[in-house]
């Protein structure tokens, strides 16, 4: 198995990373990190313990659109196929916001936008895995897309740009599988997995007093858990087979009485003009003719799809 994982320096990223490491079917393990110092610390610490010299590091900065196409364009070059993809990284605590150099909100970007980008130009190499290539997303049940202002100019807070990202990832990764769900390209899934608990990460080091004092009484009573153990949980997602997978895609998952769960749908429902929309201004915002053609492979495949469903209309 040959997976790349965004934000694997820290946190969720870091924790699936040492976790697949330890597991012998896995080969190769990228790692994108928006650090080159850190990212070189965690290759070289987990080549230490796992023995396994096939993990490599990539460096990028997703609140820079140039720096996200340059690296596609790397792995493209230097991979004929990845297995796995994890879409991770993301911004959390901000005490204010913060706009990229391409005037975007740096939640919006980081968590969604750059990978929304990185995700459709390595479609074609999930899609020449022997193995059946995953998409997992590292998302929650909760948030809403600000249509007036996706942007958040007027009124943010880092709670609703952390929960508006949450929500386009969620409709990104519904809008892919209804691309490929019956059809010739299947052999992609893309999944959704809500962590079952708050994982306990370096955030605690830049988030106020208050919310350190609230978060180390919380962890006291066990409502954290460590990015070992929430690696060692996500790890199947990333090992089993093309048809397990596949039977997974589309949905948003987590972890329940020691086995995978899938979250009834009562917090959030997607009408298709709405992921339509999401997805039209999405490719706006990312100004980029490549991306633009992978689109219009893809966009086929939902006619087909739209084809099929109405011949079963009576």
């Amino acid at each position: 198995m040959k997976i790349l994982i965004t934000g694997a320096s820290k946190g969720m990223g870091k924790g699936v990373a040492m976790a697949l490491a330890g597991f012998s079917q896995v080969h190769e393990i990228i790692l994108l990190c928006r650090s080159e110092e850190s990212g070189w610390v965690t290759m070289k610490e987990l080549q230490g313990f796992s023995k396994n010299a096939k993990i490599s590091m990539v460096q990028c900065d997703l609140s820079k659109l140039a720096d996200v196409k340059k690296v596609i364009g790397e792995i493209e070059n230097q991979h004929h196929h990845l297995d796995g993809l994890f879409i991770n990284a993301g911004i959390g605590y901000a005490k204010t916001r913060i706009e990229t150099q391409d005037c975007m909100d740096s939640h919006f970007q980081v968590n969604y936008l750059s990978q929304f980008l990185f995700t459709l130009n390595l479609l074609s190499l999930l899609e020449n895995s022997k193995k059946g290539g995953r998409v997992i997303f590292n998302v929650t049940e909760f948030g809403k897309i600000r249509w007036d202002d996706m942007q958040m100019t007027r009124k943010w807070s880092y709670e609703k740009a952390i929960h508006q990202a949450m929500a386009a990832k969620r409709m990104f990764m519904v809008q892919l599988h209804h691309f490929y769900s019956r059809n010739k390209h299947g052999n992609v899934s893309f999944i959704g997995f809500r962590v079952h608990k708050t994982v306990w990460t370096d955030q605690i080091n830049i988030i106020p007093s208050g919310m350190k004092i609230m978060a180390r009484l919380a962890k006291l009573f066990g409502a954290f858990i460590s990015i070992e153990t929430c690696g060692k949980v996500m790890a199947p997602l990333f090992l089993e087979n093309r048809e397990e997978s596949l039977q997974r895609s589309g949905k948003l998952i987590t972890w329940k009485k020691n086995r995978f769960e899938e979250m009834k749908q009562k917090y959030f429902t997607f009408s298709q003009p709405d992921l339509d929309r999401l997805w039209a201004g999405s490719l706006a915002l990312c100004r980029d003719e490549k991306t633009l053609e992978v689109t219009n492979r893809l966009l086929p495949l939902k006619k087909q799809n739209s084809s099929k469903c109405n011949e079963k209309t009576p």
